[in-house]
């Protein structure tokens, strides 16, 4: 799958404002289901999935970027928002990244608990593409969605 395929403008939040690295969780997956994309009545149990990795061990990167993500049952496809924190210049959210920098692009993913594979090969292709920095750059740049959209669509 396409990253512009996983990531359609709806799902990304440029200018996402949060505390910390469980907000930012939070309100993507908010966005998600507001977005009709995940059905409402699941979002406590993915939620508690997303949390439960990322509490066993940290999705923050390095560049700048965490990709907060879980196997889950119930869904028939891989689901994905972006969130660009904050504004230009902004320091990002403390994630725990492996380079100790703060996360500002956040890519939540949910991935279907059967599609082991699909699971693999998206979160590599995530962090391939994400780890080009005039892709970062320019989501960095960013005025909205779609302006991040074609930002990724170009990387």
């Amino acid at each position: 799958m396409r990253l512009q395929e996983l990531l359609p403008p709806e799902h990304i939040v440029v200018g996402l404002e949060a505390a910390d690295k469980w907000e930012v969780i939070d309100r993507l997956l908010e966005h998600l289901v507001q977005r009709g994309a995940v059905p409402g009545a699941n979002s406590r149990v993915l939620q508690e999935a997303v949390l439960q990795r990322e509490r066993s061990m940290s999705t923050g990167m390095e560049r700048g970027i965490a990709i907060p993500h879980a196997a889950v049952d119930g869904l028939e496809k891989v689901v994905a928002a972006m969130g660009l924190l904050g504004k230009e210049g902004s320091p990002g959210v403390p994630f725990d990244s492996i380079d100790a920098s703060p996360a500002w692009i956040v890519v939540l993913l949910l991935i279907p608990r059967q599609q082991k594979l699909v699971h693999i090969r998206t979160l590599a292709d995530l962090a391939r593409h994400l780890g080009s920095e005039e892709t970062r750059r320019a989501l960095r740049l960013a005025r909205d969605s779609n302006a991040a959209w074609k930002a990724l669509a170009r990387g």
